[in-house]
């Protein structure tokens, strides 16, 4: 796709509306609002390039992302609200379920399909992921519970794309199978999933499909993708983002060694499920 023109000034999806607040998020908690049927958001210094992102998304014909409708007088982007319900806490049941975690991969595949031919060049990025896991797409980057929005319990729509960059289709899927199966130690798991960590992962890669090669690179991603966000946690914390530090302090966040020395303790087991 060519490069697209730099955003455009508008008033005509800001109105006179009552902004309500929208939950979910840690960088821009409290920040992001919805007016009608348009959703409001702080821009970043990397928000060209994310408007180019969904604007090629739209030209593509997916539907599972916001549109990128311009910017209000207050200088916030404005997007398509998309109607649905994202995984908050306290997760509800049907987001933990099997259906859910299939749905959740699908929906990711038809993004990476959707946005292969896009040429992210002409742009500056957000920080991207490690060199081995990037370059070949414009990966989401953080297809955490609350930035995926669900309909009749079927994923539907990523949203928050303000940590994409070029990565690729195995760092994506590492990322969102470490969160959503979830990959970690059973005493971190209170719900229902507890005791089914890898089969719910040969689920999710099944769902996705993924090749034998990239299955078998895939617990290497998922360690690496663990602490890359710890440390990217890290240096929002230092930059005095005052809602990472409650973030820190979740019972489910490991030290990266100790993660690591997880996956290693359990790499037989995995690769077994897996059918490597």
């Amino acid at each position: 796709m060519s490069q697209s023109p730099p955003p455009h000034t508008s008033d005509a999806h800001d109105g006179d509306g009552h902004e309500v607040v929208l939950l979910g998020g840690i960088a821009n908690r409290g920040k992001v609002v919805r007016i009608g049927d348009t959703v409001h958001r702080p821009q970043r210094a990397t928000a060209r390039a994310t408007h180019a992102l969904l604007q090629h998304l739209e030209a593509v014909g997916f539907d599972g992302a916001p549109r990128f409708l311009g910017v209000d007088h207050r200088n916030r982007e404005i997007l398509t609200y998309v109607s649905g319900t994202p995984v908050l806490p306290p997760y509800p049941d049907w987001a933990l379920i099997d259906e859910a975690l299939m749905s959740v991969a699908k929906l990711l595949r038809a993004y990476h399909d959707a946005v292969a031919d896009f040429d992210p060049t002409p742009y500056r990025w957000p920080q991207s992921p490690p060199e081995s896991m990037a370059g070949e797409l414009v990966s989401h980057n953080d297809p955490n519970l609350d930035n995926i929005i669900f309909r009749d319990g079927k994923a539907v729509a990523l949203i928050d794309f303000d940590l994409a960059s070029p990565g690729s289709r195995l760092w994506d899927v590492a990322c969102a199978a470490r969160l959503w199966v979830p990959l970690r130690p059973d005493a971190y798991i209170t719900d229902a999933r507890r005791g089914r960590a890898f089969q719910r992962l040969r689920l999710f890669v099944d769902s996705y499909g993924l090749d034998r090669v990239e299955r078998s690179h895939i617990l290497s991603a998922v360690q690496q993708n663990q602490q890359w966000f710890f440390e990217l946690v890290e240096w929002h914390i230092a930059a005095g983002h005052r809602a990472f530090r409650q973030y820190k302090k979740a019972e489910t966040r490991m030290p990266p060694v100790e993660y690591a020395h997880w996956l290693s303790e359990n790499q037989e087991i995995a690769r077994a499920t897996l059918g490597l």
